[in-house]
């Protein structure tokens, strides 16, 4: 098969990874900058074209698309997809895991936990806001931001209100979310494909911090699921469309609760802590489907 990896640099781990994979496996595979695409829109002849080359002949797409680009990453994305090519995940479904609003409200629709969220336009009601999700400390995220940024540990009910009027002020789209003590600075990552958790680790933040991601200090252990986390997981991914994806969960007194789905998920910190062949079994996938691209349509509706 021939296989193209949408990424704006080849020397990240996970593209690097992905690139060998393919290759390993006897196929032949092409990193491309998605930013240096353009589209051709035509009526039964839509094109991407690469430094005046039409890109051509390609069995399937592992969109690796960073948050601030996923607008443009969706659109050539789902160009690929006009042309009848096989896409690890569509772009309806990028987008819709990148909207953390539309998540929350998807999952709750599906009867899985998360932490109580609140979102609301109007600076005038903060106390009620407050008091909805549980009080300080709590959490206050704006919806566009990855990795940990834009996240913050609000501890008291003053510090809440300042930052929330902060945010409105500079008319920033937040999520203000319960604090879920319990999980003392951990979460976990599971890499779903296909429908299957591969691979499961527990992420620990450094002393004193709050955020467990790993390029901020975090440590990862391999962890086992229990059969909830693995179903938790499982269904996440499916209730927003996607195939491939990193499910970070929080373990709470009342069970697994989603924090995000990864459509992108990086695949250093799982394969290393887990030495399971992440980027393999991901080419593997891709060559069990890709010939079911006529059959495999978005079917979540929202």
């Amino acid at each position: 098969m021939k296989i193209a990896i949408l990424s704006r640099n080849r020397n990240l781990y996970s593209t690097k990874r992905l690139y060998e994979a393919a290759k390993d496996r006897g196929h032949e595979a092409e990193i491309i900058d998605f930013l240096k695409c353009y589209m051709v829109i035509e009526q039964g002849n839509p094109e991407i074209c690469v430094n005046g080359e039409v890109l051509i002949g390609f069995d399937a797409v592992i969109p690796r698309i960073g948050a601030s680009r996923t607008f443009y990453g969706t659109a050539v994305v789902r160009q690929f997809e006009m042309m009848n090519v096989f896409c690890l995940n569509e772009s309806q479904a990028i987008v819709r895991s990148r909207d953390k609003l539309r998540s929350m409200q998807l999952f709750t629709r599906s009867h899985l936990g998360i932490p109580t969220t609140a979102f609301a336009s109007d600076p005038t009601d903060i106390n009620h806001l407050v008091e909805e999700v549980g009080g300080a400390p709590l959490i206050i995220k704006l919806i566009q931001g990855t990795q940990g940024i834009g996240v913050v540990l609000a501890e008291t009910k003053k510090a809440a209100k300042s930052v929330i009027e902060a945010f409105y002020g500079i008319q920033a789209n937040m999520l203000i979310q319960e604090f879920v003590k319990e999980a003392k600075g951990a979460d976990i990552r599971a890499l779903v494909i296909g429908g299957k958790v591969i691979a499961a680790m527990k992420r620990q933040g450094p002393e004193g911090e709050f955020r467990s991601n790993i390029h901020r200090g975090g440590s990862a252990t391999q962890i086992k699921l229990s059969a909830a986390e693995r179903s938790t997981a499982v269904k996440a991914a499916k209730v927003l469309g996607l195939n491939v994806a990193g499910v970070d969960l929080l373990q709470s007194d009342k069970g697994p609760v989603i924090m995000e789905v990864n459509s992108s998920p990086g695949l250093e910190g799982i394969e290393k802590s887990t030495e399971i062949d992440v980027a393999g079994k991901i080419i593997e996938f891709i060559e069990n489907n890709a010939h079911r691209k006529n059959l495999i349509k978005d079917r979540v509706k929202v």
